[in-house]
């Protein structure tokens, strides 16, 4: 990260998306990382995730000491790692937040030694190398995944619930902008409302309207901010049959209306 902001000159990057997945180490660094428009002030030993598509920037006030390093989903096909593996332990949130990780002294170290391993393994003359990465990668997850919150359930790919919750999260990320209610997505796994509305709460302390809603809200964020639809385009792009409707589920869900919201952050 520090050669990093070097070769910036310390000038702060444009909020941004990428197609891949981004893990920052945080050894020092003043400044905050701002993730889908939520702000995660820098602190030490601390690990970000962000997920593909995600919008984020990194603004930094000194040069920091710290990492990263990314991977694509096809590295996971590669390598035979489950994308249910990365969706399972939690770490990475395509959508709502995403606070970044707080690790003790003794994780923290683990996880630079695994790192200064991956890095020892880029050379590509090194046989098995991709396999070593990934063998390296799941290691490091695993630590970060012991050092969270996550229900040690989550692990189990075999469990029923378990497969609601992936299959739900799944389906609100190709469906968000046509299917809005909770029924329509019960129906595509094949239980009752109720039942995915417990589980989803069970595993995540959200309804399953209340995840559905957050990844409308942000998509709609990052369409304000991302591009020049108008308020009426956004409205009818994310599923919303009128644009007055759209507006009032926008203002009660991030406390400003649309047009504001648009106007103060690209001030």
């Amino acid at each position: 990260m520090g050669t990093i902001f070097d070769q910036a000159q310390g000038k702060t990057d444009v909020p941004h998306r990428h197609d891949y997945y981004t893990v920052l180490i945080i050894e020092k660094a003043n400044g905050k990382h701002v993730i889908d428009y939520q702000t995660h002030p820098f602190q030490e030993s601390e690990v970000h995730f962000v997920s593909p598509g995600q919008v984020h920037q990194v603004a930094l006030t000194d040069r920091p000491k710290g990492w990263f390093f990314t991977f694509s989903k096809d590295f996971l096909v590669e390598n035979n790692i489950p994308e249910s593996f990365i969706s399972n332990i939690n770490l990475f949130r395509p959508f709502g937040d995403s606070p970044p990780l707080k690790v003790d002294k003794i994780t923290f170290e683990r996880l630079l030694r695994i790192v200064k391993e991956m890095e020892a393994c880029l050379p590509k003359g090194l046989t098995y190398r991709s396999r070593a990465l990934g063998a390296l990668l799941q290691l490091f997850l695993i630590y970060c995944n012991n050092s969270s919150n996550v229900d040690v359930e989550q692990l189990d790919e075999e469990s029923a619930s378990i497969c609601i919750l992936r299959d739900f999260k799944d389906l609100v990320e190709k469906k968000y902008n046509e299917w809005h209610k909770v029924n329509r997505y019960a129906t595509e796994i094949h239980i009752s409302s109720k039942h995915l509305s417990q589980t989803v709460k069970n595993y995540t302390g959200k309804s399953a309207k209340g995840v559905i809603q957050d990844r409308l809200l942000l998509e709609a964020k990052r369409l304000l901010l991302h591009t020049e639809l108008t308020i009426k385009e956004i409205a009818y792009r994310i599923g919303f049959e009128e644009p007055l409707h759209f507006s009032g589920f926008f203002k009660n869900k991030a406390g400003i209306s649309p047009s504001k919201f648009r106007e103060e952050k690209k001030r």
